[in-house]
């Protein structure tokens, strides 16, 4: 498939979803998705980030994208700890595309629901019933972190060249 390719990332630390698609005048096309599992939950942080790292360089490596969107980081006050422990995995996830040398584009929760649904607050069924439809998908894309992921890389697409935030 020739054309823009973008790499959505839905970072976490016991799931990294992504996304890569193929972006051409039509529309949006699903080259390859999938996860990043990292150890157990219980494992060292340090093992966790480093298997997130390296499996995301290991899909940049064999998907070549021309731009990673990732997902931005959402602190909700009662959970402040979650919000410090997925930056760590939104850090390796960067330093991946920077070390060789791909742009990233983020962008938060509610502009990739809005730009895909119409809705901010849309339910994750919705987003991947979404996700489904527009890139003519025989059923959900599933575990929902691939949905996710999926959404991310088709708002950069619906996006670019325009100004996000």
């Amino acid at each position: 498939m020739e054309g823009l390719r973008v790499l959505g990332v839905d970072p976490g630390l016991n799931i990294t979803g992504y996304g890569v698609i193929v972006a051409d005048e039509r529309r949006p096309q699903l080259a390859e998705a999938g996860v990043v599992r990292g150890p157990s939950s219980r494992a060292q942080l340090a093992d966790r980030l480093n298997q997130i790292h390296q499996g995301i360089t290991e899909v940049l490596r064999d998907c070549r994208p021309d731009v990673m969107a990732v997902e931005n980081l959402y602190s909700h006050y009662q959970r402040p700890q979650t919000a410090i422990l997925m930056g760590h995995a939104r850090g390796v996830i960067l330093l991946a595309a920077a070390q060789i040398e791909i742009p990233v584009m983020g962008y938060s929760a509610t502009r990739v629901k809005k730009i895909l649904t119409g809705s901010g607050h849309a339910p994750k069924l919705q987003v991947q019933q979404t996700v489904q439809r527009e890139l003519q998908l025989n059923q959900i894309p599933n575990p929902p972190d691939v949905a996710d992921a999926l959404a991310i890389a088709m708002c950069h697409y619906f996006l670019r060249g325009k100004v996000c935030s």
